[in-house]
Protein backbone atom coordinates (compact mmCIF):
# COMPACT_ATOMS: atom_id res chain seq x y z
CA UNK A 1 0.00 0.00 0.00
CA UNK A 2 0.79 3.56 -0.97
CA UNK A 3 0.89 6.82 1.24
CA UNK A 4 -2.51 7.98 1.65
CA UNK A 5 -3.47 11.15 -0.24
CA UNK A 6 -4.62 14.07 0.45
CA UNK A 7 -8.02 14.98 1.29
CA UNK A 8 -10.00 16.37 -1.18
CA UNK A 9 -13.59 17.03 -0.22
CA UNK A 10 -15.58 19.26 -3.15
CA UNK A 11 -18.38 20.68 -1.00
CA UNK A 12 -20.92 19.44 -4.21
CA UNK A 13 -20.14 15.79 -3.04
CA UNK A 14 -21.27 14.27 0.21
CA UNK A 15 -18.00 13.86 3.24
CA UNK A 16 -18.26 10.58 4.64
CA UNK A 17 -16.69 9.70 7.89
CA UNK A 18 -15.98 5.88 8.68
CA UNK A 19 -15.31 5.26 11.93
CA UNK A 20 -14.95 1.07 14.26
CA UNK A 21 -14.19 -0.29 17.23
CA UNK A 22 -12.12 -3.03 15.93
CA UNK A 23 -9.06 -1.20 14.52
CA UNK A 24 -7.83 0.50 11.29
CA UNK A 25 -6.46 -2.69 9.98
CA UNK A 26 -9.86 -4.57 10.32
CA UNK A 27 -11.67 -6.55 7.36
CA UNK A 28 -15.02 -4.98 8.16
CA UNK A 29 -14.11 -1.52 8.22
CA UNK A 30 -11.95 -1.92 4.96
CA UNK A 31 -15.40 -3.56 3.41
CA UNK A 32 -17.67 -0.52 4.79
CA UNK A 33 -15.15 2.12 3.08
CA UNK A 34 -15.30 0.22 -0.19
CA UNK A 35 -19.16 -0.06 -0.61
CA UNK A 36 -19.44 3.77 0.51
CA UNK A 37 -16.52 4.62 -1.84
CA UNK A 38 -19.22 5.52 -5.01
CA UNK A 39 -21.45 7.63 -2.37
CA UNK A 40 -19.33 10.63 -1.96
CA UNK A 41 -15.65 11.37 -0.71
CA UNK A 42 -14.56 9.07 2.50
CA UNK A 43 -12.62 9.89 5.31
CA UNK A 44 -11.10 6.51 7.88
CA UNK A 45 -10.73 7.64 10.97
CA UNK A 46 -10.30 4.44 13.45
CA UNK A 47 -8.40 3.38 16.00
CA UNK A 48 -4.71 2.46 15.97
CA UNK A 49 -5.57 -0.99 18.12
CA UNK A 50 -8.65 -2.71 18.28
CA UNK A 51 -11.22 -0.85 21.13
CA UNK A 52 -14.06 -3.52 21.43
CA UNK A 53 -16.46 -3.02 24.21
CA UNK A 54 -14.71 0.46 25.61
CA UNK A 55 -18.18 1.63 25.21
CA UNK A 56 -18.44 5.75 25.31
CA UNK A 57 -15.21 6.09 27.04
CA UNK A 58 -13.23 9.64 25.73
CA UNK A 59 -9.00 9.79 26.16
CA UNK A 60 -8.90 13.04 29.18
CA UNK A 61 -5.68 11.95 30.78
CA UNK A 62 -3.28 10.91 27.60
CA UNK A 63 -2.67 12.04 24.80
CA UNK A 64 -3.72 11.15 21.20
CA UNK A 65 -1.42 10.90 18.20
CA UNK A 66 -2.47 10.69 14.83
CA UNK A 67 -0.82 8.94 12.26
CA UNK A 68 -1.47 8.67 8.25
CA UNK A 69 -1.87 5.32 7.77
CA UNK A 70 -1.99 3.33 4.17
CA UNK A 71 -5.33 2.53 3.53
CA UNK A 72 -6.75 0.38 0.24
CA UNK A 73 -9.87 1.35 -1.18
CA UNK A 74 -11.72 -0.31 -4.68
CA UNK A 75 -9.54 2.76 -6.90
CA UNK A 76 -6.80 2.78 -4.89
CA UNK A 77 -5.30 4.36 -1.52
CA UNK A 78 -7.57 6.49 0.54
CA UNK A 79 -7.13 8.92 2.69
CA UNK A 80 -6.97 6.89 6.37
CA UNK A 81 -5.88 8.73 9.46
CA UNK A 82 -4.77 5.98 12.83
CA UNK A 83 -5.76 7.48 16.27
CA UNK A 84 -4.26 6.17 19.53
CA UNK A 85 -7.75 6.37 21.28
CA UNK A 86 -11.38 5.15 21.51
CA UNK A 87 -14.10 5.10 18.87
CA UNK A 88 -15.55 8.05 19.98
CA UNK A 89 -12.12 9.85 20.29
CA UNK A 90 -12.17 9.11 16.59
CA UNK A 91 -15.08 10.81 15.56
CA UNK A 92 -14.39 13.76 17.77
CA UNK A 93 -11.07 14.72 16.35
CA UNK A 94 -11.89 14.06 13.01
CA UNK A 95 -15.09 16.43 13.10
CA UNK A 96 -13.23 19.12 14.99
CA UNK A 97 -9.49 18.86 14.21
CA UNK A 98 -8.93 16.62 11.01
CA UNK A 99 -11.45 17.09 8.31
CA UNK A 100 -11.75 20.60 6.23
CA UNK A 101 -15.30 20.95 7.03
CA UNK A 102 -17.94 18.85 9.01
CA UNK A 103 -19.22 15.52 7.39
CA UNK A 104 -22.59 14.76 5.77
CA UNK A 105 -22.23 11.32 7.55
CA UNK A 106 -20.66 9.05 10.13
CA UNK A 107 -21.05 5.57 9.35
CA UNK A 108 -19.35 2.86 11.99
CA UNK A 109 -18.11 -0.55 11.54
CA UNK A 110 -18.86 -2.97 9.99
CA UNK A 111 -18.54 -4.45 13.66
CA UNK A 112 -17.65 -8.31 14.00
CA UNK A 113 -20.11 -9.03 15.53
CA UNK A 114 -23.73 -8.13 16.61
CA UNK A 115 -24.52 -4.88 18.45
CA UNK A 116 -27.88 -5.96 20.00
CA UNK A 117 -29.62 -5.41 23.24
CA UNK A 118 -27.89 -4.29 26.20
CA UNK A 119 -24.44 -4.37 24.13
CA UNK A 120 -25.37 -1.39 22.68
CA UNK A 121 -24.32 0.30 25.72
CA UNK A 122 -20.67 -1.59 25.76
CA UNK A 123 -19.91 -1.25 22.07
CA UNK A 124 -17.82 0.97 21.00
CA UNK A 125 -19.05 1.00 17.31
CA UNK A 126 -22.28 2.13 18.27
CA UNK A 127 -20.40 4.53 20.61
CA UNK A 128 -18.94 6.21 17.29
CA UNK A 129 -22.02 6.77 15.86
CA UNK A 130 -23.21 8.25 19.10
CA UNK A 131 -20.75 10.20 19.39
CA UNK A 132 -21.43 12.00 15.87
CA UNK A 133 -25.18 12.07 16.57
CA UNK A 134 -23.93 14.19 19.52
CA UNK A 135 -22.02 16.73 17.38
CA UNK A 136 -25.13 17.19 14.98
CA UNK A 137 -24.44 14.74 12.65
CA UNK A 138 -26.24 11.92 10.48
CA UNK A 139 -24.75 8.53 12.11
CA UNK A 140 -25.75 4.93 11.22
CA UNK A 141 -23.24 1.61 13.36
CA UNK A 142 -23.47 -1.31 11.20
CA UNK A 143 -22.78 -4.92 12.49
CA UNK A 144 -22.47 -8.08 11.17
CA UNK A 145 -24.16 -10.94 13.16
CA UNK A 146 -21.27 -13.15 13.11
CA UNK A 147 -17.99 -12.94 15.23
CA UNK A 148 -15.56 -14.36 12.75
CA UNK A 149 -17.43 -13.27 9.54
CA UNK A 150 -16.02 -14.72 6.01
CA UNK A 151 -17.69 -12.18 3.63
CA UNK A 152 -18.85 -8.68 4.84
CA UNK A 153 -20.40 -7.95 0.98
CA UNK A 154 -23.88 -8.07 2.22
CA UNK A 155 -23.17 -6.15 4.98
CA UNK A 156 -21.29 -3.60 3.13
CA UNK A 157 -23.97 -3.41 0.32
CA UNK A 158 -26.95 -3.03 3.55
CA UNK A 159 -24.53 -0.03 4.88
CA UNK A 160 -24.46 1.35 1.26
CA UNK A 161 -28.31 1.37 0.50
CA UNK A 162 -29.04 2.83 4.17
CA UNK A 163 -26.22 5.46 4.17
CA UNK A 164 -27.55 7.00 0.46
CA UNK A 165 -31.31 7.21 2.47
CA UNK A 166 -29.89 8.86 5.08
CA UNK A 167 -27.90 11.40 2.78
CA UNK A 168 -30.55 12.13 1.17
CA UNK A 169 -33.92 11.98 3.87
CA UNK A 170 -31.71 13.06 7.44
CA UNK A 171 -32.83 11.61 10.38
CA UNK A 172 -34.01 13.57 13.04
CA UNK A 173 -31.90 15.31 15.65
CA UNK A 174 -29.83 13.42 18.44
CA UNK A 175 -30.75 9.95 16.63
CA UNK A 176 -29.39 7.66 14.92
CA UNK A 177 -29.55 3.98 13.33
CA UNK A 178 -28.16 1.18 15.23
CA UNK A 179 -28.41 -1.72 12.12
CA UNK A 180 -27.36 -4.95 12.58
CA UNK A 181 -26.59 -7.53 9.25
CA UNK A 182 -27.53 -11.46 9.75
CA UNK A 183 -25.12 -13.65 8.62
CA UNK A 184 -26.28 -14.31 5.22
CA UNK A 185 -25.82 -13.97 1.78
CA UNK A 186 -27.52 -11.01 0.41
CA UNK A 187 -30.04 -12.61 -1.25
CA UNK A 188 -30.81 -14.80 1.27
CA UNK A 189 -31.60 -12.34 3.53
CA UNK A 190 -35.19 -11.55 3.98
CA UNK A 191 -35.65 -8.19 4.12
CA UNK A 192 -35.22 -4.81 6.59
CA UNK A 193 -37.32 -4.77 10.20
CA UNK A 194 -37.37 -1.65 12.00
CA UNK A 195 -36.97 -3.00 15.58
CA UNK A 196 -36.95 -1.83 19.32
CA UNK A 197 -33.65 -3.03 21.38
CA UNK A 198 -34.58 -6.23 23.48
CA UNK A 199 -34.05 -6.85 27.02
CA UNK A 200 -31.00 -9.05 27.75
CA UNK A 201 -27.87 -9.31 30.13
CA UNK A 202 -24.97 -10.89 30.25
CA UNK A 203 -24.77 -13.90 33.15
CA UNK A 204 -20.96 -13.32 33.86
CA UNK A 205 -18.16 -15.11 35.65
CA UNK A 206 -15.25 -14.35 36.65
CA UNK A 207 -12.53 -17.61 36.60
CA UNK A 208 -9.78 -16.58 38.35
CA UNK A 209 -6.15 -18.27 36.93
CA UNK A 210 -2.58 -17.97 38.28
CA UNK A 211 0.29 -16.46 36.18
CA UNK A 212 3.56 -17.67 36.46
CA UNK A 213 4.43 -16.39 39.61
CA UNK A 214 1.40 -17.88 41.77
CA UNK A 215 -0.15 -14.30 41.41
CA UNK A 216 -4.49 -14.81 40.77
CA UNK A 217 -5.26 -12.74 37.59
CA UNK A 218 -9.29 -13.03 36.29
CA UNK A 219 -10.60 -13.66 32.87
CA UNK A 220 -14.70 -12.33 32.30
CA UNK A 221 -16.57 -15.15 30.99
CA UNK A 222 -20.26 -15.64 30.92
CA UNK A 223 -23.31 -16.08 28.33
CA UNK A 224 -25.38 -14.00 26.81
CA UNK A 225 -29.55 -14.13 28.07
CA UNK A 226 -32.59 -13.22 26.29
CA UNK A 227 -35.04 -12.02 28.41
CA UNK A 228 -37.41 -10.63 26.25
CA UNK A 229 -38.79 -12.81 23.37
CA UNK A 230 -40.80 -10.36 21.69
CA UNK A 231 -40.98 -10.28 17.93
CA UNK A 232 -40.43 -7.19 17.32
CA UNK A 233 -36.55 -6.99 18.80
CA UNK A 234 -33.54 -6.81 16.92
CA UNK A 235 -32.77 -10.25 18.57
CA UNK A 236 -35.21 -11.48 16.92
CA UNK A 237 -35.30 -9.75 13.42
CA UNK A 238 -31.61 -11.50 13.04
CA UNK A 239 -32.93 -14.75 14.15
CA UNK A 240 -35.83 -14.67 11.30
CA UNK A 241 -32.85 -13.68 8.43
CA UNK A 242 -33.92 -9.84 8.62
CA UNK A 243 -32.08 -6.70 9.01
CA UNK A 244 -32.47 -4.93 11.89
CA UNK A 245 -32.66 -1.09 11.99
CA UNK A 246 -32.94 0.01 15.73
CA UNK A 247 -33.58 4.06 16.42
CA UNK A 248 -31.40 5.42 18.84
CA UNK A 249 -31.45 8.63 20.74
CA UNK A 250 -29.40 10.69 22.95
CA UNK A 251 -32.23 11.36 25.98
CA UNK A 252 -31.59 8.37 28.23
CA UNK A 253 -34.51 9.50 30.49
CA UNK A 254 -37.12 7.47 31.53
CA UNK A 255 -40.30 9.51 31.02
CA UNK A 256 -42.62 7.16 31.50
CA UNK A 257 -41.23 6.80 35.40
CA UNK A 258 -40.80 10.48 36.21
CA UNK A 259 -44.35 10.70 38.34
CA UNK A 260 -42.78 7.24 40.11
CA UNK A 261 -40.09 9.13 41.07
CA UNK A 262 -41.35 12.31 41.97
CA UNK A 263 -43.38 10.25 44.43
CA UNK A 264 -40.70 7.91 45.50
CA UNK A 265 -38.84 11.40 46.55
CA UNK A 266 -41.53 13.88 47.34
CA UNK A 267 -40.40 13.89 51.27
CA UNK A 268 -36.92 13.88 50.76
CA UNK A 269 -35.14 16.57 52.40
CA UNK A 270 -32.18 18.30 51.12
Amino acid sequence: MTRPPPLDAPADRPLILVANDDGIDAAGIAALAAALDGLGTVAVVAPFEEQSAVGHAITVRDPMRVHEWPFEGPRGPMWARAVTGTPADCVKIAVQKLLPRPPDLVVSGINHGPNTAVNVLYSGTVSAATEAAILGVPSLAVSHAAWRPDDFEPAGRVAADLAARVLADGLPPGVLLNVNVPNRAHDEILGVRVTRQARARWEEEFEERRDPMDRPYYWLGGRFVDLDGGTDTDLAALADGFVSVTPLHLDLTAYDHLDAVRALTSETHV
